[in-house]
């Protein structure tokens, strides 16, 4: 019983289980064997353990069954797998979104820190068969933080545009400078990204017509004739495994002329390119990437790091769920079942890279919590205040 008193501690205080009691059960009264919170508590900790079905989600609440008893109410044993999908299925994904968001509030530092959106798909999901598309997910990574802060499904692609804005609602961004590919470079969510009291910094491509073309000749000529321009610029050169990598970045936040030609993108108050040249060996390649950002009081320096940092969602988020959790794998495609099961990865992940007492890679993180029930409970209880 060495963990009961931290449990209560934790059902009191803070983390999962505070906020995932309130968590509606979709299930009718009298098929409510095992409660809600023990079927979440067991599913993550699976999950943390390596677990990637509902079959193995029931063998490892077998195997540790005296030691969830330390801790939790179970007059009804560890659920079946049956119970594990059909209730994993069923859950509100909303509800999810909303208990997940509440979850990380408590874990995360409100600063200025970058929050990266971006979608990914879930490929195995696809059923062909039935005609049902793979699972799109868009998540919204906080470099700063090192967690997920979020996720909402969408039908493809070409949606993640409707799905953005309601993504941003459930999230803290005030202060927070949110990064976007082009696809999210829409006047409704720069506009939905100031009302919230954060700062946007878009990619910007040539779907944007006349805009694009206005903003990268400008930006072009402060590259190859600066003078007479006004602009700050800063350089950073990095290196390793035989790649010479040099990025510069332009900023320039006089843009009042670019506003009278482009009224509906009043709210734009900086235009930015980098010029990245990469030597690998005798081969050198170089691109230009435009951006346009709400920020006219950061330099060059601070927008270049930004636009760096965006891709921590794809290198920290993206890859370690297809690595380290084999999400692209995943082959469940009935109710909500594959987004949820997501979510379970992503609270994981989270707890995972918030557990700072042992210097380990993810997957090792896992096996250890696996292995060693005080590490689990280290785990589990990450941001106990």
């Amino acid at each position: 019983m060495i963990y009961s008193n931290l449990w209560e501690l934790e059902m009191s205080s803070t983390t999962l289980s505070k906020v995932f009691k309130e968590f509606n059960d979709p299930r009718m009264a009298r098929a409510q064997r095992h409660s809600l919170i023990n079927i979440i508590t067991i599913a993550i900790c699976a999950v943390i353990c390596g677990a990637d079905n509902f079959v193995a989600m029931a063998e490892f609440g077998r195997s540790k069954k005296k030691w969830f008893e330390s801790f939790l109410n179970m007059p009804n044993g560890v659920p079946s797998h049956d119970t594990f999908n059909d209730v994993i299925n069923r859950l509100d994904q909303s509800a999810f979104v909303s208990c997940f968001t509440k979850w990380i509030k408590q874990l995360a530092i409100n600063d200025e820190t970058v929050i990266a959106l971006d979608g990914k798909v879930m490929r195995r999901t696809l059923d062909k068969i039935n005609g049902s598309k793979a699972v799109w997910l868009v998540n919204a990574w906080s470099v700063a933080n090192n967690m997920c802060f979020g996720q909402i499904q969408v039908s493809d692609k070409s949606n993640e545009i409707m799905a953005i804005p309601k993504l941003l609602e459930l999230l803290d961004i005030k202060g927070a400078t949110i990064t976007i590919d082009a696809m999210g470079c829409q006047t409704d969510i720069g506009e939905k990204v100031l009302e919230q009291g954060g700062h946007f910094l878009l990619a910007l491509k040539g779907n944007q017509g006349e805009f694009f073309e206005d903003v990268s000749l400008y930006l072009d000529t402060c590259i190859d004739k600066p003078k007479n321009l006004s602009f700050d610029y800063f350089q950073s050169v990095n290196g390793d495994h035989g790649r010479v990598e040099s990025r510069k970045c332009w900023l320039v936040t006089e843009v009042d002329w670019l506003v009278k030609r482009h009224p509906r993108w009043s709210i734009v108050k900086g235009i930015a390119v980098i010029e990245s040249e990469r030597i690998i060996g005798e081969e050198v390649s170089t691109e230009r990437r435009y951006y346009i950002t709400s920020h006219c009081d950061k330099d060059a320096q601070f927008i270049n790091e930004a636009i760096r940092s965006h891709w921590c969602v794809e290198n920290n988020l993206h890859w370690q769920l297809d690595v380290s959790f084999n999400e692209d794998q995943c082959r469940l495609r009935s109710g909500n079942a594959a987004a949820n099961f997501s979510f379970l990865n992503k609270i994981a992940l989270n707890l995972l890279k918030n557990e700072k007492t042992t210097k380990i890679g993810i997957k090792s993180k896992r096996l250890k919590a696996g292995w060693d029930e005080e590490y689990m409970m280290k785990v589990l209880t990450v941001g106990l205040s």
